[in-house]
């Protein structure tokens, strides 16, 4: 077991040494792309959040931008937050908490163009839409064979390699709180079996239940346990307000190579930073499109500024959270890699032991969301591969028992095999909304036409014939339509007396 994971570290290695590059290169071209839409943008990501969604030909509310924004944050804030966070403290020191920051920052052009491309070449499917990175592959740059290779992908990533990878987490944080009463439980294969169990019991209830049951399930939970966490978080900072500007610093430092870390190099750092950061926000990486494409919006710009947020929410508010609690405990960086159990013990440092029991909720709480939010990036994809029933259930069935087999996995073997694959689907994804970004660039223009108008925004194929290959966009949706607006924003005026 230790030969497989330094061969699959090793070969992560080697390929991080060049995709930090790819992603910053590609963030910084789209940025300039789209005059940095994530930055002059940001208050008009709020106001789209909350909109309504209309209903479908049948009479069904459709799912909202809301709802979608749960799908992927649901997904995004995971165990990556607490325990991919402090992974990355621990080994490359302070300074790869700035990296994630940068990642975030450039990467929320390549979340923006992403969502707007999984929107705009989205298919009409059984109970919502579906679309993604392997749809607008096929539709935008008419290569099935593309999509079909990162389908597969991403349905490997996601639905197996990362739901162990949170399983995994699970079980590290619930050993770290039983073993402050009952050490020989917390080590005993029985509690991971029986977590094993429960866990993959728990899934199988809301994914059999399809998207409308995994919306409804996230919409819930992921505002519940963002707030619980970052007030937790908030408090700690509270209490260390006058040690801040120091962590700050400490940050800084590390991020520019002035002090030396376990890894002895900046390049070390860096890449830390960037693998953590990815792994946690997902931008560019082509998953959090899928999520973007359920909704339905009147226009496919209004998910790009959204996706956009949930990078902003996911690594600016969250991971930065868990690095304030991290380092306000003064940890020693190089020893060893340290997941969960690194946070949990920083926050009881901070809080007393009840923090330890406190946040093994948090992280069940993050870390099951992300499951179902990762399912479903495998299932609608799943459906781009084929339209065969049981193709899913056995998909939904390996899904299962990758739940519950990570909870007895090794830590260090799952985590060197989301990093390795989480490369490849992202460069396979970063190459298709590069060759896109013209068509990208179109519709935000489009989008900004109207707003500086004073309307609503709203899209129709035939606003663009130049652009070929969209399933949809032809007015059949209720948000599509002008009047739509118009009636909305009669019912928000105060009735005139």
């Amino acid at each position: 077991m230790d030969a497989l994971t330094d061969l699959v570290t090793n070969v992560g290695d080697f390929i991080w040494q060049g995709m930090f590059i790819v992603l910053i290169g590609i963030g910084l071209y789209l940025t300039i792309r789209t005059r940095g839409v994530q930055f002059r943008s940001i208050p008009e990501m709020f106001r789209i959040l909350g909109e309504p969604s209309g209903k479908d030909s049948e009479g069904r509310t459709q799912i909202s931008s809301f709802r979608a924004f749960t799908i992927s944050a649901a997904s995004r804030v995971g165990t990556a937050n607490i325990a991919g966070v402090a992974l990355a403290i621990s080994i490359g020191g302070p300074g790869a908490v700035f990296w994630m920051w940068v990642i975030a920052s450039v990467g929320a052009a390549s979340a923006f163009v992403e969502s707007l491309l999984a929107q705009l070449y989205k298919h009409p499917g059984k109970d919502a839409y579906v679309g993604g990175p392997a749809y607008y592959m096929q539709r935008g740059l008419r290569a099935r064979w593309m999509g079909v290779a990162f389908a597969i992908i991403i349905c490997l990533t996601y639905g197996f390699v990362f739901n162990t990878v949170q399983s995994n987490s699970i079980v590290d944080a619930i050993s770290q709180s039983t073993a402050s009463f009952a050490p020989g439980l917390a080590e005993s294969m029985g509690l991971k079996v029986v977590l094993g169990v429960i866990l993959a019991v728990l899934t199988a209830v809301i994914i059999f239940g399809g998207v409308r049951s995994i919306s409804s399930f996230t919409q819930v939970i992921v505002p519940v346990m963002a707030v619980m966490y970052v007030g937790l978080g908030l408090v700690v900072v509270v209490m260390n307000i006058t040690e801040i500007p120091a962590v700050f610093m400490q940050i800084i430092e590390g991020a520019f190579g002035i002090r030396e870390f376990a890894t002895g190099s900046l390049m070390g750092v860096i890449v830390q930073g960037v693998r953590r950061g990815l792994f946690s926000n997902e931008a560019g990486m082509g998953s959090a499109p899928n999520a973007g494409a359920t909704a339905a919006v009147s226009h496919p710009a209004k998910q790009g500024f959204v996706q956009s947020l949930g990078v902003y929410f996911d690594t600016i508010l969250v991971c930065s959270i868990t690095a304030f609690i991290v380092l306000l405990s003064k940890p020693t960086f190089g020893d060893e890699a340290a997941g969960a159990s690194l946070t949990q013990t920083a926050l009881a440092d901070q809080l007393g032991g009840w923090a330890v029991h406190f946040l093994t909720v948090a992280i069940f709480l993050f870390a099951f969301s992300s499951v179902i939010g990762n399912y479903y990036y495998g299932e609608s994809n799943i459906q781009f591969l084929t339209e065969r029933k049981w193709v899913l259930q056995v998909y939904r069935i390996v899904v299962l028992l990758c739940v519950f087999g990570g909870t007895i996995a090794a830590l260090d073997l799952v985590w060197s095999l989301a990093d390795v694959f989480m490369a490849v689907m992202a460069l396979l994804n970063l190459i298709a909304i590069l060759l896109l970004a013209g068509v990208a660039s179109k519709v935000l223009k489009h989008y900004e036409r109207q707003r500086k108008a004073g309307k609503e925004p709203i899209f129709h194929a035939s606003d663009m014939p130049e652009i070929t290959g969209l399933e949809t966009w032809d007015g059949g949706d209720e948000v599509t339509t002008r009047q739509f607006w118009i009636d909305r924003e009669a019912m928000r005026q105060p009735a005139k007396k």
